[in-house]
């Protein structure tokens, strides 16, 4: 799989400086962690399952989380188990039959279940049988240090049940305890401990901002951001400043999922500017976003990767282009980035960017080029005529 594997090889060409690589389920870990992208999840109670894996896989999406949690009741629990060991099973079959040789063609995105309870993970594991090297691992809810080392003990024992070689976890970070201002310091201590043991096996930390409003009663309007709620903005800079430390000891920490998906009364101007739709026929894709509360979302991204963030929780498959097309990097962040990183540099120093705009320099901006050169690795780099305009009308189309 790829991002943009969905869109023609030709439109590609026409849009990437570099594309973006090819990975699979056995790429190395910090490769599939900065490809998430836009995690779309799905309640695991739909009934074509298998289908909408293959629909959304055909409109870019490169990684889901089937929901046996929240998203649906506690009577259907058991229900929801056992529809998801059966269109398992139907992917596992209709997999095999495909013709692997285009790395394109007919790929299924990474998968991951959301369990309730530790003792789902290997008990799941066990009931998909061989459909469970389909599998990518398990989201990992309400984590802290107690629960979460019970957690991931349970997927490495799944692992070694099922004899995969790699199932990965990504906890979700959403409990009272490290929202509270009393209780943060050490909420983030014992997560941090936890995941620091099994830190070849978590792929990525999610945020549960929903729980963290929850705990006061609120809830941000299509206007708003979620760095707008100041609570919830004090809690996302908390956690990216301890485990999210571009030192080598930090995490992919994935960006809050966005609500909106329809048109709802509007009690302030967009904040979608209209310059960069100025083009023939473009004003109405503005339109579009605008009706869909779709710039709220597009403002949101951009503050998730100023924050450190990477990749989105989606639950609307509106919501993937827009993530994947702010994720490419741009042909300005890719110049300054190799000007970074040039191994002339290594010493250090100050020059002006190949752009004339700014100024890079070596050692405290070289943490950052990294990590761009990764994002460039696995969301491509953009032309230098091509803007994210280009790219949503790109994905959009297809």
């Amino acid at each position: 799989m790829r991002h943009f594997g969905h869109i023609s090889p030709t439109v590609r060409k026409d849009l990437f400086h570099q594309e973006p690589v090819v990975f699979t389920a056995a790429s190395p870990a910090r490769i599939l962690a900065a490809a998430l992208g836009a995690t779309l999840y799905s309640p695991a109670t739909r009934p074509q399952l298998a289908a909408d894996v293959r629909k959304q896989a055909g409109r870019g999406v490169v990684s889901m989380v089937l929901c046996l949690e929240d998203s649906i009741s506690d009577g259907d629990v058991a229900g929801a188990e056992e529809n998801l060991v059966r269109q398992f099973a139907q992917l596992d079959r209709e997999q095999a039959a495909y013709d692997t040789d285009d790395p394109d063609a007919a790929e299924l995105p990474l998968l991951f279940v959301r369990v309730r309870t530790p003792e789902q993970i290997p008990d799941l594991a066990r009931r998909l049988g061989r459909s469970v090297r389909r599998l990518a691992g398990f989201v990992l809810p309400k984590f802290d240090e107690s629960r979460g080392i019970a957690f991931l003990e349970a997927v490495a024992h799944a692992e070694a049940a099922s004899g995969v070689p790699r199932l990965y976890a990504m906890p979700v970070l959403e409990t009272p305890e490290l929202l509270h201002l009393e209780t943060r310091v050490e909420a983030l201590a014992g997560i941090s401990r936890a995941v620091g043991r099994h830190r070849e096996r978590v792929l990525a930390l999610r945020l549960g901002v929903t729980d963290f409003c929850s705990a006061y009663g609120l809830r941000r309007t299509p206007d708003m951001t979620a760095y707008d709620v100041q609570i919830v903005a004090g809690v996302i800079a908390d956690v990216v400043n301890v485990l999210s430390r571009a030192d080598g000891t930090g995490f992919t920490v994935t960006g809050p999922v966005w609500e909106y998906f329809r048109s709802q009364q509007r009690l302030f101007k967009p904040q979608l500017r209209r310059s960069p739709f100025l083009e023939e026929g473009v004003e109405e894709l503005r339109t579009a976003l605008i009706e869909h509360d779709l710039d709220g979302l597009l403002r949101e991204i951009e503050l998730d990767r100023a924050n450190g963030l990477l990749g989105k929780t989606c639950i609307h498959p509106a919501h993937v282009t827009p993530v994947h097309a702010l994720s490419v990097v741009s042909h300005e962040e890719f110049s300054d980035a190799q000007d970074i990183l040039r191994p002339e540099r290594g010493g250090g120093g100050v020059m002006r960017s190949a752009y004339t705009n700014k100024m890079n320099e070596v050692k405290p901006h070289r943490a950052w080029a990294e990590r761009t050169m990764l994002r460039a690795e696995v969301f491509g780099v953009a032309k230098e005529e091509v803007g994210f305009v280009d790219l949503l009308t790109a994905g959009l189309q297809v």
